[in-house]
């Protein structure tokens, strides 16, 4: 689901992997379409290697996508992270990921998951992938086997 897909610190919104050059690869942003290079010294992560923090584990951001779309229905956004209160976020957090680490998790992180959420949308990057629905097939026949 989320795979070449990158945060690049001091640069707004998510960007997807193009290619690799000699010293920086090269970056498509999914705000404009501009592409640009990210050089080896600035600070590249990827959607699939950022996990939340819970009372008893990490939880990976693409689990968390999953659970968005959970509450709010396939194709349909999350609320608009600028036009919602801290409180409000936070309790929104606790309806889709009721064990988040409330002293590590800030309102800070909710927001970006949110804007990155709604980006990746409107750009038709949350379908999951093959293996995803694999695993769902799994877990689903799993659950009917001990039925």
């Amino acid at each position: 689901m989320l795979k070449g897909i990158l945060s690049i610190s001091g640069k707004p919104g998510l960007y997807k992997m193009i290619t690799q050059g000699k010293n920086s690869i090269i970056v498509e942003s999914l705000l404009d379409g501009k592409r640009i290079p990210a050089h080896s010294f600035a600070k590249v992560i990827s959607l699939e290697d950022i996990a939340i923090f819970t009372e008893t584990e990490e939880v990976s951001l693409a689990e968390v996508f999953k659970a968005i779309i959970e509450k709010e229905g396939e194709g349909n956004p999350a609320p608009d992270a600028k036009k919602i209160s801290g409180d409000e976020l936070k309790e929104y957090f606790e309806e889709i990921l009721p064990e988040y680490d409330r002293d590590r998790v800030y309102v800070s992180d909710m927001k970006k998951v949110l804007v990155w959420f709604n980006l990746l949308l409107e750009n038709d990057l949350l379908k999951m992938d093959e293996e995803d629905k694999e695993e769902e097939t799994d877990s689903e026949s799993a659950e009917e086997d001990k039925k």
